[in-house]
């Protein structure tokens, strides 16, 4: 009979929540990859407004000021938003290290359930193969007595057929 986990729909559980858990942890990780890039972009965004405010007119400026100081609360804004969402990875990467702690629990019960099972197994064949054994050598035991016991009776036989009282009775 082949090893049957008994808590196989469990582990099985087990495993798929924990392949959520990943799931959540990439699209975790992408938020703050697309945020990262969006500060990346603004910080670009900028560098390139302050050169090209360099070599703008002076009229420019206002707006350019105006407009460095939207830049700014923006990226404020998106470091914000950054922190956020790395927190939100941190818990879920937190929830996902508790599920694989789970399933490695279960798989190593599993394992030694299967190495108990293997154990029994192996008890089993051998006390099998014990009784065989057991069953053999008395039929072996027999069979060595029922030939002395031949052999007894034919010298038996053989002593009285010498014996000459033996001969003149038995003629």
């Amino acid at each position: 009979m082949p090893f049957r986990y008994r808590l196989q729909k469990i582990l099985d559980f087990r495993i798929r929540k924990k392949e959520e858990q990943l799931q959540n942890v990439r699209n975790a990780q992408a938020l703050v990859l697309k945020i990262e890039g969006l500060i990346e972009r603004n910080n670009k965004e900028i560098a390139s407004t302050r050169q090209n405010m360099r070599q703008a007119d002076f009229i420019m400026y206002e707006s350019y000021d105006t407009y460095l100081k939207h830049l700014y609360d923006k990226g404020e804004s998106l470091e914000a938003d950054r922190q956020k969402a790395q927190e939100a990875l941190d818990i879920e990467k937190d929830k996902l290290r508790e599920l694989e702690k789970a399933v490695k629990v279960l798989e190593k019960h599993k394992e030694h359930c299967r190495e108990a099972y293997i154990e029994e197994e192996k008890k089993a064949e051998l006390k099998q193969l014990s009784e065989v054994a057991i069953q053999k050598y008395f039929a072996k035991t027999k069979e060595r007595q029922e030939e002395e016991q031949q052999e007894e009776q034919e010298e038996l036989l053989k002593e009285l057929m010498k014996n000459p009282l033996y001969n003149e009775e038995g003629n």
